[in-house]
């Protein structure tokens, strides 16, 4: 079954935590001989914890401030975490935020989300690339397998858990990832890494350069390719999930006149895969943006931003009602946003802003599978402000809220209050009430199932929009020079959320309703210990405890478990350690929790495991780097997603091995 038919569901630890121990220890046996060697390491020298503390986001409030400052469950993933890592893709990439579920269902597919409501269908975590939203009004989420870039180009991301709709509008209900490339004034040059191994990334490579076009306007172009190879289903065969994807793009910064950065980029790519239940599918498209950031006066600034975005989608679509058959969408997306950020006096600072986006969403259906409409045109409208004020020295109140106006439900709001004190100079309490929504998608209102002449599945027209209203507690700190903490607690009450129902004078078709409420509550811990200079550790934790049940008096076929994969508990721990040479050793353990999924309607386990990642780099000279990364090292094979006794659906994630060389010039 593929990703659609998950709408339709009628002791190693002592071992992993004494290798992660062992990299440590000999980092530290190692320092002396590397500082009596004078080996100059400062192109490998990991952050600081006052530079991690003093690192600028831009999520919490769309405006540059410390991450130590952001009042906010915010985590920020850098470039060199990034590389370190030996992460292949933004999914893999995503593993490093603490409070994320990452969850991989085959070669080319993730479950992602934050605080729950993971499946394979995730809709309430809003996703950017660069400023561009990137999530689908197919259905409210995102295709993790058409999300690509260099890694090497990538400035950072930056995720909030919890909602975001005051500031980044519908659908950022339980969280929000903002990814950020690198201006092009930072990557001139030329760079090129390559590699390869297996069973899963075979092969890739990868070419930038950057230069300048005029004084003080610079350029990049970029190429990539990969080629990955099949995963294996639970009994061990051969589940033919291949993919393989090409993607360039370009960009151009202009610093040349005072006062005014104007950024112009864009992008194409192409991917084939393979579908383990029959086919092969298709994703292309392409994108060109252009923003325009003025800065009026020291008080003052504003930012322009637009974009144009298409995508096409060719899908097999192989369910219990036919054979495959391949479903075509194509959607063309037209964004324009604009900020204005002013600090109005001492005391407070506002934000204001407004947005519109049209989709053109046009539809080639299946037998198994079509939406009805075929062709559809959204137009949404967008308005926000906020207002940070500080009530006492150290002490500061933001109130805000948004308002949308969309073709679906027509207007929604989404409020927030957030309260932030400033305890010392290196510690920060803060607490927060917020409401978000999660406005309908294609799925919700048009899907018809298997087709739109006799569907067993379908649409609800009056299907509204799903509301949450969340309540925060956090506090970070620096602990003194070597240690940093970040704690976040959260209550979120739903209403309004997606159930699958019938009529039952007809019994079919089934259809979607709102017949779910709950609430969720949990906490989000991480820290980091700097050992020495060149060995630091990393942990994580995360607790999530679920109570969706239906309201009562109405009904759910799935007994409210189809949108709740979520694991109760995660942990990981991660070492980086610098030695003599120029030799880099990264090891990252993680542990998570089982999964509760609905296997029509009744409750089905996927096992909680362990897994560990190792990389080994070497720089023998500055420009040039060569790195062995392991992934999944524990087992030959472990389930992270699917119903454990549906072999057909549920795929094996496989151990790998690859080996890269990049080069920088």
């Amino acid at each position: 079954m593929d990703r659609w038919g998950g709408i339709f569901e009628v002791r190693r630890m002592p071992i992993c935590l004494l290798l992660v121990a062992i990299c440590g220890l000999m980092g530290r046996d190692a320092l002396g001989a590397a500082e009596s060697d004078g080996l100059s390491i400062g192109a490998l020298k990991q952050m600081s914890i006052e530079e991690l503390m003093n690192l600028d986001v831009t999520s919490v409030s769309k405006q540059p401030e410390p991450y130590g400052r952001a009042a906010a469950a915010i985590q920020v993933i850098t470039q060199d975490q990034i590389r370190r890592s030996g992460a292949s893709s933004i999914p893999e990439a995503l593993r490093l935020a603490d409070n994320l579920d990452v969850a991989q269902q085959n070669s080319h597919d993730w479950s992602i989300s934050a605080r729950g409501f993971n499946t394979a269908l995730a809709n309430k975590l809003l996703v950017l690339v660069d400023g561009r939203s990137v999530y689908t009004p197919l259905f409210s989420g995102v295709f993790w397998n058409v999300q690509d870039y260099l890694l090497e180009d990538i400035d950072r991301i930056e995720v909030i858990s919890g909602p975001g709709g005051t500031l980044w509008g519908a659908n950022a209900v339980n969280g929000v990832i903002n990814i950020s490339s690198k201006n092009a004034k930072d990557t001139q040059g030329l760079y090129l890494e390559g590699g390869g191994g297996g069973p899963e990334l075979k092969g890739f490579t990868g070419v930038r350069y950057g230069g300048t076009l005029a004084p003080d306007v610079y350029f990049r172009a970029y190429g990539k390719y990969f080629d990955r190879g099949n995963e294996k289903f639970a009994d061990g065969s051969d589940a033919s999930d291949s993919w393989s994807m090409r993607q360039g793009g370009f960009r151009v910064d202009s610093f040349a006149s005072a006062g005014n950065v104007l950024t112009v980029q864009g992008d194409l790519y192409g991917s084939d895969l393979e579908v383990p239940a029959g086919g092969d599918g298709k994703a292309s498209g392409g994108n060109v943006l252009g923003r325009w950031s003025h800065v009026i006066s020291e008080d003052s600034n504003f930012s322009l931003q637009l974009y144009y975005d298409r995508t096409h989608l060719a899908d097999p679509i192989t369910n219990q009602f036919g054979a495959a058959e391949i479903l075509t969408d194509d959607l063309d997306t037209y964004d324009l946003d604009f900020q204005h950020h002013i600090r109005w006096n001492e005391r407070n600072r506002i934000a204001w802003g407004f947005g519109y986006r049209f989709t053109h969403d046009v539809v080639d259906p299946s037998q198994n599978l079509a939406f009805v409409p075929l062709t559809l045109n959204r137009n949404l409208f967008s308005g926000f402000v906020q207002d940070e004020v500080m009530l006492i020295k150290n002490l500061f109140l933001t109130l805000g809220t948004k308002l949308e106006h969309n073709d679906y439900t027509g207007f929604e709001w989404e409020p927030s209050g957030r309260l932030q004190w400033n305890a010392a100079a290196d510690q920060m309490l803060w607490t927060s009430v917020s409401r978000a929504v999660r406005m309908p998608s294609r799925v919700d209102r048009d899907i018809r199932e298997p087709s739109p002449s006799i569907s067993i599945l379908a649409g609800e027209s009056g299907f509204r929009s799903e509301t949450l209203i969340a309540y925060e507690l956090g506090y970070r700190a620096r602990l003194g020079s070597k240690a940093s903490a970040s704690l976040s607690t959260f209550y979120n009450d739903y209403d309004h959320v997606r159930s699958l129902s019938y009529t039952p004078n007809t019994i079919v078709p089934l259809f979607f309703a709102n017949n779910l409420a709950g609430d969720t509550y949990g906490a989000e811990l991480s820290m980091d210990y700097q050992i020495t200079d060149q060995w630091r550790l990393h942990g994580g934790y995360d607790l999530l405890r679920e109570r969706i049940h239906v309201k009562s008096g109405q009904f759910d076929i799935n007994k409210a478990l189809n949108e709740t994969e979520d694991p109760q508990q995660q942990f990981s721990l991660r070492s980086s350690v610098d030695f003599p040479r120029d030799i880099e050793l990264d090891a990252g353990l993680r542990w998570v929790d089982k999964l509760i999924a609905s296997d029509n309607g009744v409750p089905a386990t996927v096992p909680s495991y362990f897994e560990m990642d190792v990389r080994l780099g070497w720089h023998p000279v500055p420009k040039l780097e060569f790195a062995i990364v392991g992934q999944n090292l524990l087992h030959s094979r472990h389930p992270e997603y699917g119903l454990v006794d549906t072999v057909s659906y549920r795929e094996d994630i496989r151990r790998s091995v690859y080996g890269k060389v990049s080069y920088r010039w």
